[in-house]
């Protein structure tokens, strides 16, 4: 294992409330504390004390976020302080996602449908590939981290090293890429395949940009060459590699047998259950379907839905917790709940949404009672896995006070910038949108941006196309929008490319837009959860980060969750304005980079991703391709030519934005 340690890089250090929050923090987590929480205050940079105490401690960390665009960023920033180190985006890899289900009202049966996104994918490979080959590991996550991934044990143990000088018998060699989930390719080489042409094989591993061509002489491993799998270009020349699985979901040729022995006498048994309870149908359906899969895993090692016999292939018992992302982490691992409030609420609800649907299914003999055993985790299993815990929020919810001895909650309220908590205003409905476009327009000619939030996801995408219709550049913003589309929209708004983003909830927690001047709350008296204390809190954070950042409340009626945020808001204005008398500090709007955070999030040392982007570049993709085109019409190989050509289609399309 790789024994690199943290190393912090920022022209900054601790300043404001954060020096005392660290030392807090870190007092209680050398004292064994396993509950403690950080309440910061939008803007105070809770992330950078995040990093500080993770630099301290040097232990693999878990940071556990409640929606990717909030993980997204975060990875994105704890790349920035730790360029040199392992920080990793591990979050659900469908772009869309439809569940197995039976509806027996009607009779339906909806199959499993789902589009993954390949990058998403890789993300999540190198996750799990650091976490097992290195301790300076940050892995920034959704819930996803309490979702069955596979054995680790497996997963590690059929890894393959392989060395210069080393003999490596072919058809062996080959026959062990197939085992672990690769698939040999003659046209495009793909994330998870490999690639014969002559001595010569190249991997393509799932977890980076980059492949490696291994070069024979006889059964001798005679070089390995790391190379851009797009481009071809080398890299830099290998001593040794490991190749690690294909996929998560990964069995040896001797656990798949003990697992189908296991599944065909469950299986069994559940048939004359099935037929006792006279249930003839739902038996032989169960049968059929068993038995294909028992096939597709005896005859490839996998099969679709393989997540189902989880439990048969890593030995476990019946209600056993599945093994997940938080098994591959070390013992001594650090856990930070961003959001805490709303991160801690969602992973216990992912288990009870999860049961019914299974239940149903195993009831009426689409799955054996094994499938129960593909869930996510209880939230007592997940509690029984971090041993120490800092939650992060401006709001704490219940859990966090319940857990926390007054002591153990540390505020973090006074800004390093010295910037203030934003002014409030409630202002009447009565020809609100002539009002806020006329807020937007005055906000946007000093060059800021302005962010509006509704309450239903209709009237974000009517109040977008309103905007966009009287010459303002708008987007809304929801959760039918896929995940880097979301990334890309926030990154536009921030270079100001957009002006405006209209949205609901995925507005409130953890966006960091220094550029935003002006939030607009619309419906700021509908009481409900999009309008409590600390979701409105929450909303008027975002205009915490920018020293021109106001906040309008459009509302008929002054509620008690309206009245509360304005007193805790204007409670922190006095703090930081006291503290900025004190010290004699003018408040300045937060400078901060704008990254692009969907470049390579794999860890380690960022890759040449964005150079990929420059025109000259991508000229030369074109004209390789071209050649590689020209060869293949005088091999008459013409479907390869139609892939080719698609290619530099898409690549002459990207050259032109």
């Amino acid at each position: 294992m790789k024994d690199q340690k943290f190393s912090l890089v920022s022209e900054y250090k601790p300043t404001g409330d954060q020096p005392k929050a660290i030392e807090k923090l870190l007092k209680g987590m050398k004292n064994g504390l396993r509950h403690q929480t950080l309440l910061g205050a939008t803007g105070t940079g809770k992330t950078f004390t995040m990093a500080n105490i993770i630099q301290e401690l040097q232990r693999p960390t878990l940071v556990l976020a409640h929606n990717k665009t909030l993980a997204a960023q975060l990875c994105s920033e704890f790349q920035q302080f730790f360029p040199e180190n392992a920080v990793s985006y591990f979050v659900s890899y469908y772009d869309y996602y439809q569940p197995e289900a039976y509806l027996p009202k009607t009779d339906t049966f909806i199959e499993k449908e789902a589009t993954i996104n390949e990058e998403i994918e890789k993300f999540r490979h190198a996750a799990t590939i650091n976490l097992l080959t290195r301790r300076d590991v940050v892995i920034v996550s959704s819930v996803s981290c309490i979702y069955g991934l596979g054995d680790v044990k497996t997963y590690e143990a059929m890894a393959l090293p392989f060395e210069v000088g080393k003999d490596y018998p072919r058809q062996e060699f080959l026959r062990k890429l197939v085992d672990i989930q690769y698939q040999r390719t003659k046209t495009d080489l793909l994330r998870g395949t490999f690639e014969v042409l002559g001595d010569v094989i190249t991997i393509f591993p799932p977890n980076s940009d980059t492949a490696y061509q291994m070069e024979f002489w006889g059964d001798n491993l005679d070089k390995i060459t790391e190379v851009d799998a797009f481009t071809g270009e080398f890299i830099q020349e290998c001593k040794d590699i490991i190749v690690f699985p294909a996929k998560h979901q990964i069995a040896t040729s001797d656990q798949i047998e003990q697992a189908i022995a296991q599944i065909e006498a469950d299986l069994e048994q559940r048939l004359g259950e099935l037929q006792k309870m006279g249930k003839p149908l739902e038996a032989h359906r169960l049968k059929q379907r068993t038995t294909y899969d028992i096939e597709m895993l005896r005859e490839t090692g996998y099969v679709n839905g393989i997540e189902n016999y989880t439990r048969y292939l890593s030995d476990q018992k019946p209600g056993d917790p599945p093994t997940t992302l938080m098994d591959y982490f070390p013992k001594d691992f650090l856990c930070f709940v961003d959001e805490s409030h709303i991160s801690l609420p969602q992973v216990g609800g992912m288990f009870n949404g999860n049961l019914s649907r299974k239940q149903t299914l195993v009831e009426h003999g689409f799955r054996l009672p094994s499938a129960m055993d593909n869930r996510p985790l209880k939230f007592n299993e997940f509690e029984q896995r971090i041993r120490q815990a800092i939650y992060v929020s401006a709001t704490p919810g219940k859990y966090e006070y319940a857990h926390c001895d007054k002591k153990d909650i540390v505020e973090q309220i006074i800004r390093p910038t010295g910037l203030l908590d934003p002014p409030i205003e409630v202002r009447s409905t009565k020809h609100q949108i002539d009002n806020l476009l006329e807020e937007v327009k005055k906000t946007t000619e000093k060059g800021f941006r302005a962010l509006i939030t509704t309450v239903t996801k209709k009237s974000a995408e009517d109040l977008a196309e309103y905007l966009i219709e009287v010459g303002v550049k708008a987007k809304y913003l929801h959760s039918e929008i896929d995940t880097l589309e979301r990334v890309e929209i926030l990154r536009q708004l921030r270079e100001g490319k957009i002006e405006v983003v209209v949205g609901i909830n995925l507005l409130r927690e953890g966006l960091d837009l220094p550029e935003v001047a002006l939030i607009c709350i619309l419906d700021a008296d509908k009481e409900g959860f999009l309008r409590s204390r600390d979701s409105l809190l929450q909303v008027i954070g975002r205009a915490a980060r920018n020293v021109e950042g106001h906040v309008v409340m459009y509302a008929n009626k002054e509620t008690k969750a309206m009245r509360a945020a304005i007193e805790e808001t204007n409670r922190r204005r006095k703090i930081q304005r006291a503290h900025n008398e004190k010290h004699n500090i003018t408040p300045t709007t937060i400078i901060k980079k704008i990254t692009d955070i969907s470049r390579d999030l794999t860890g380690g040392t960022p890759r040449n991703f964005e150079k990929l982007q420059k025109s000259e570049q991508i000229d030369r993709m074109i004209k390789e391709l071209e050649n590689e085109m020209d060869v293949a019409i005088k091999n008459l190989d013409f479907e390869r030519a139609a892939i080719l050509r698609d290619e530099i289609v898409e690549l002459e399309e990207r050259r032109k934005k």
